[in-house]
């Protein structure tokens, strides 16, 4: 069975559109290159219909990764989140205890990170050290540069 990860309705809709191009477009694409290629003749020494075969087995793969991770996938609820304490989907305000800096993040599953859109996976090392904490608490984040302290400012849906 797979492990059961929690995403919103949101971020299930994108992961349905990327399976739906994929299956709809790539697989289609593949199969054609793979056919236009092996009417060029001997396909023993035919490199076009090896790098297709090869294209063709690594869409093969990620379909089958991305419909696996899709079947223990449980859509939450934002609407329940509780904003006492950081977890899953909670959108987190921090400042930065040397520099004062203040940063907002939204703590997301794997599939739904982005750090342009300044959503972070709930297992990198920030995410991870919030969490279960509340407003006004002081964290020591261990991060690649070193160590940082952050006070958290703010938690909302």
């Amino acid at each position: 069975m797979a492990n059961i990860s929690y995403i919103t309705e949101e971020g299930l809709k994108k992961l349905k559109e990327d399976l739906d191009h994929l299956t709809r477009v790539e697989r289609p694409n593949i199969s054609k290159q793979i056919a236009e290629a092996r009417d060029k003749g001997d396909l023993s020494e035919n490199a076009e219909y090896d790098a297709a075969k090869e294209a063709q087995g690594m869409l093969e793969m990620k379909i089958s990764k991305l419909q696996n991770s899709m079947s223990g996938l449980r859509i939450i609820d934002e609407s329940t989140i509780d904003t006492s304490k950081v977890q899953i989907f909670s959108k987190v305000n921090i400042q930065n205890k040397k520099n004062n800096s203040l940063m907002e993040y939204t703590i997301v599953s794997e599939s739904e990170a982005n750090i342009k859109e300044k959503k972070i996976s709930v297992s990198t090392p920030i995410a991870k050290a919030l969490l279960g904490h509340k407003v006004g608490d002081c964290i020591d984040i261990k991060v690649p540069s070193g160590i940082i302290q952050m006070e958290i400012v703010n938690i909302s849906k």
